[in-house]
């Protein structure tokens, strides 16, 4: 009976389809008659079989199902659900959404299978630590910016070491993929001398996808890192670079209007260099990053362990 309906949406003469297809003509017009009855879907209300026009008229879901067939028998045979309620729309007029799409297309059996993830790398899970001392434990994060004069955003991959508070290594720029932030990880590395400690250094990140590829795991192993990554809406778990983003916003970004890059750049470049040198941070008994790590190494001040 399907089939039959099918040719006869496309014109061809009723009698002549059901006779060719065998199906007796009280069987489709009692079909036409009383409209195939549909499940509710949970406790919602039952699906109705039917979609708008543009006129307002109803189309069954039966003619949609034959306007998809003949979609897909063209040169948009590889497209999905969400392009063919593009063409539905534009090409018969249709007032639909591409839920109802997906359900009539999997109904059909012209669901494409799912693609799969071929680049996932191992993750683990931050864990709860106690940092005693620098070089133990950095957090890293990306932040934008944005630039009224040019109406754009630009980019900050920071890496804050937990203990001290200090912005080890930082990058600014117009696009922030995963190159640039294995440069500022490089850099930062480099700067603490973090190959000839004999602790393993911990760094911890959110899932953005500089930090889960294929290129960032390859570079951790390679260079001896430890790579944690907080669990899905779980911001606490990075929680001392994410205050350090909340103290750029309100004493840096805020009270600039920033017309081009190079005036961005030049204030972030500012801003940090005083964050780290000269402002004075409550959680370090109120001494700024440098001279608080400068003092703790002299042994002029007992550091707290700090857990998290």
């Amino acid at each position: 009976l399907e089939i039959a309906m099918y040719w006869i949406s496309l014109g061809f003469p009723i009698r002549t389809v059901l006779r060719i297809c065998q199906v007796p003509r009280s069987s489709y017009y009692y079909r036409m008659k009383h409209s195939e009855p549909q499940k509710p879907i949970g406790k919602g209300r039952p699906i109705p079989g039917f979609s708008y026009d543009i006129n307002g008229k109803k189309v069954a879901d039966t003619r949609i199902k034959s306007y998809l067939r003949q979609l897909i028998a063209g040169p948009n045979e590889a497209f999905g659900y969400r392009k063919l309620t593009v063409l539905l729309r534009r090409k018969y007029g249709l007032v639909i959404n591409k839920k109802k799409v997906y359900r009539l297309c999997k109904a059909l059996c012209i669901l494409a299978p799912q693609r799969e993830r071929t680049n996932k790398v191992p993750r683990r899970v931050a864990n709860n630590r106690v940092v005693t001392g620098p070089n133990q434990l950095w957090q890293m994060d990306i932040k934008y910016g944005y630039i009224a004069g040019k109406r754009r955003h630009f980019y900050l991959a920071s890496i804050i070491d937990v203990f001290d508070r200090a912005i080890v290594a930082y990058y600014k720029g117009k696009a922030c993929n995963t190159q640039a932030v294995l440069h500022t990880l490089q850099k930062a590395l480099l700067k603490r001398n973090v190959n000839v400690q004999d602790h393993a250094l911990v760094i911890r990140t959110d899932n953005g996808p500089q930090f889960i590829n294929k290129a960032f795991y390859a570079f951790c192993e390679q260079a001896g890192i430890e790579h944690e990554r907080t669990p899905n809406r779980t911001p606490n778990k990075n929680a001392y670079i994410e205050s350090f983003h909340s103290i750029l916003e309100r004493e840096c970004y805020q009270r600039n209007c920033f017309e081009t890059y190079e005036e961005a750049f030049t204030e972030v470049d500012r801003f940090l260099k005083y964050y780290n040198n000269h402002r004075i941070h409550g959680s370090l008994k109120d001494w700024p990053p440098r001279e608080y790590l400068s003092l703790v190494k002299q042994g002029l001040i007992k550091p707290k362990d700090i857990a998290l």
